[in-house]
């Protein structure tokens, strides 16, 4: 599945693994991406968005 909302386009961000001892390795940090049958411009289309969209109501999920 594709790691993008296509409502905000997040996408996925680098970072680290910080440990105990402060050792740091490379990571990526991915959105919670959720494929969802939405209400675009009146139809129904199946798209991926990211569950802070879903939450804050920028995206209709059709019934």
């Amino acid at each position: 599945m594709a790691c993008v909302c296509e409502i905000c386009n997040k996408t996925k961000r680098a970072g680290m693994n910080v440990s105990h001892s402060h050792l740091k390795t490379k990571r990526v940090f991915k959105p919670n991406i959720q494929r969802v049958r939405a209400m675009i411009d009146g139809e129904v289309k199946r798209i991926n968005v990211c569950t802070r969209c879903l939450r804050s109501g920028k995206v209709v999920r059709a019934i």
